[in-house]
This record gives C-alpha cells, sequence and structure tokens, in this order.
C-alpha cells in the first residue's frame, strides 16, 4: 500500500502535469489567435492600399472594408475573455475600455452614420489602427514562440508615441462630425412621452463619450509608456492587450 508521502507526491505531479498541458493549450490558442489576428489586419492593409490605388480617393474606402473590419476588430473581444480567465495577465477594465471604445466607434459611429463614413478622420484612425494591430499582434505572436524580431519589438513600444495621439484625434473628429446628424436626426434616441418613460439623447452620450477621452486617454498612454521602459530597457515583463 502506497504511504500518504507517495500518495501526495503522486497527486502533485498529476497537478503540474495538468498545469503543463493547460499552459500548452493556452499558448497554443494565444498563438493561434493573434496570427489570425495579424492576417485579418494585414487584409484590411491590403484592401485599403489597393481601393485608393484603384480609385484614387478615400470616398468609398471605408464601405470596402466594413465587413472585414466589423468582424477583426469586434473579434477583438476574446481579449477581454482572455484576461477574465487569466491566460493573459492585463487589466480586465484596460482591455475592456481599449476593445469596446473602438467597437463603438465602428458599429455606433462610423457604420451607423454614412455620412461621416468619407470623412478624412474615419481614414485617419483607420490607418492608425490597422498599423498599431499589425505590430501589437505580430509582436505577441513572436513573443509566444519566444522569437521576436527588433524592429517589431521597436515599432510595438515606439510608433504609439505617434500614433495613439492621431488615432484619438481621428476618433474625436469623427465623433464630432457625426452630432449634427445626430441631432437633426434623433437617431438611437428615445423622446417622452413613451410607455417605458424613459428618456435617452444620444447626442448628449456622443458628447460624453468625446469628454471621457479627457481622463482615459492620459492613463493608457502613460500606461504603454511605463510599458515601453520596462521592455526597451530589458525587465522581463507578461504583457498583452494593451
Amino acid at each position: 500500500m502506497a504511504s500518504s508521502e507517495d500518495d501526495g507526491a503522486v497527486d502533485e505531479k498529476e497537478t503540474n502535469n495538468k498545469r503543463r498541458n493547460r499552459g500548452a493549450i493556452a499558448t497554443a490558442w494565444l498563438t493561434f489567435y493573434n496570427i489570425a489576428m495579424t492576417a485579418g489586419w494585414l487584409v484590411l492593409a491590403i484592401t485599403m492600399m489597393r481601393f485608393y490605388l484603384q480609385k484614387g480617393t478615400h470616398r468609398g474606402l471605408y464601405r470596402s472594408i466594413a465587413k472585414t473590419l466589423k468582424f477583426f476588430q469586434t473579434a477583438a473581444l476574446i481579449e477581454v475573455g482572455h484576461c477574465a480567465i487569466g491566460i493573459v495577465r492585463t487589466s480586465v477594465i484596460v482591455t475592456g475600455v481599449q476593445v469596446c471604445s473602438r467597437i463603438f466607434m465602428v458599429w455606433f459611429i462610423a457604420s451607423s452614420i454614412r455620412q461621416v463614413q468619407s470623412e478624412e478622420s474615419v481614414i485617419l484612425f483607420l490607418v492608425v489602427w490597422t498599423v498599431t494591430e499589425i505590430c501589437r499582434y505580430s509582436y505577441y505572436t513572436f513573443n509566444l514562440l519566444h522569437q521576436v524580431p527588433y524592429f517589431i519589438k521597436w515599432a510595438r513600444y515606439n510608433l504609439f508615441i505617434v500614433l495613439y495621439p492621431l488615432g484619438v484625434m481621428g476618433e474625436l473628429l469623427t465623433i464630432y462630425a457625426a452630432l449634427p446628424i445626430v441631432r437633426r436626426t434623433a437617431m438611437y434616441s428615445l423622446r417622452l412621452p413613451n410607455k417605458y418613460n424613459v428618456s435617452f439623447d444620444y447626442y448628449y452620450c456622443l458628447i460624453i463619450a468625446m469628454l471621457s477621452y479627457i481622463p482615459l486617454f492620459p492613463q493608457l498612454f502613460f500606461h504603454m509608456l511605463r510599458q515601453r521602459r520596462k521592455v526597451l530597457h530589458g525587465e522581463v515583463i507578461v504583457e498583452k492587450d494593451d
């Protein structure tokens, strides 16, 4: 009969094996996910370049990529799940704010209000998002494979210094362009009296959304600066979905 010490050793070994198996599965899934997302944003980049080269204008560009953009940007919600279940060590709140703000821009601004789709500000944040995500997802992929080319690391932790403010500018200008249209059409708004006895004005919701950039942008930007210092100065960190 095995002793209690032997039983404990066997249980510990089985637990360690299960942890290694879960770790291997999580790594395989994250690698697949990041490769797929890198490919998706590369497709978006190629489609945008091809459209502009063929048409010579940005008008109509958004409609040409809308379905692909909505699919891959919405798929980023999976990253919130990664944080929630603990396979990625990043704040659920930080990841959720970034992902949801972009989904809001795609579904409730750019796709819902056709009049703003030809605004230069839409193209600005689309280009910024595309470059950022190609750098981000490719960095995560190589990091999972423990082979990160220096130019990928450099791009990931330096380009955001310019791209992040430009992206925010594009988003804010797009929301600003949408305001008079929303006010005129009363879209997504619910006015009294109604059977629910509830009032909601999407116009003021957009204004609040714009004002929310004031506290959120500095926090997220300085978070990235801290990550940059850690990574480029050689400290070992585990980070995802910044």
